[in-house]
């Protein structure tokens, strides 16, 4: 993990996260950021994890199900996923997300 302070989002590396799903990941001790980019129609199938995730869309329209709820969230709209629990998610449009995870994504850190 970086420990300086002030750094560049462009020397962070962009990896494929999942099929589709393109991702530059600041890690901490307690957290880990997903920056996101996805084309329309790239979908992530059903999955759970121990991690809280919080996620927001910062561009285009991206279906979330949640618990078997279907949610299109839009610019502005954002989620709170707790631990363990089902979610699923397709992109309805290109789409700009930022997911947050609590704790950090360890499995994120090795890739």
């Amino acid at each position: 993990m970086e420990n300086k302070v002030f750094n560049h989002f462009t020397d962070i590396e962009t990896r494929e996260i999942a099929p589709g799903f393109f991702s530059k990941l600041i890690h901490t001790s307690s957290n880990t950021v997903n920056f996101i980019e996805v084309k329309a129609g790239i979908s992530l199938p059903l999955h759970k994890h121990i991690h809280e995730q919080y996620s927001f869309v910062i561009e285009g329209r991206f279906e979330l199900t949640v618990d078997g709820v279907p949610q299109i969230l839009d610019s502005g709209m954002y989620a709170i996923i707790p631990s363990n629990v089902l979610h699923s998610g397709t992109a309805v449009t290109d789409s700009k997300l930022i997911d947050v995870f609590s704790p950090a994504r360890e499995d994120y850190m090795n890739l």
